[in-house]
């Protein structure tokens, strides 16, 4: 396997893993100062939330682990577009929330990172 996309799968994975135990710093490892996260709100809005004030939310939510949700979460596809730009398609969740979020991913100083978040949330039973 080429060695940028086990790089990407990586941060992907230390990426979820974060999600799943509510670990900031391993989120801020993988995810670029200046990155963001994006998604629709209901109302038709975009909401564009900056990394640092999503990480202090995660620091201030009980983490998944903790809680003692099922961990459920998936790669689904990995995109090298080229020798510094990847996109990948993950699924998570923390019941009762789904997520399907694209990272865009940039090879910066030799190492991938997460420079973009887009995602949709959707509800069970809703």
């Amino acid at each position: 396997m080429n060695a940028d996309i086990k790089a990407v799968e990586a941060a992907v994975r230390t990426y979820l893993d974060g999600l799943y135990e509510g670990d900031a710093e391993k989120l801020a490892h993988v995810f670029h100062p200046t990155s963001a996260l994006t998604t629709a709100r209901e109302d038709g809005t975009i909401q564009i939330l900056p990394r640092d004030q999503w990480l202090e939310a995660v620091r201030n939510r009980p983490a998944p682990q903790k809680a003692g949700l099922q961990r459920d979460d998936h790669i689904l596809t990995i995109d090298l577009v080229g020798p510094t730009l990847a996109m990948v398609k993950v699924k998570c969740q923390m019941p009762p929330r789904y997520f399907t979020d694209l990272l865009s991913l940039l090879k910066i100083e030799s190492r991938w990172q997460i420079v973009q978040k887009v995602f949709m949330t959707e509800t069970a039973g809703a």
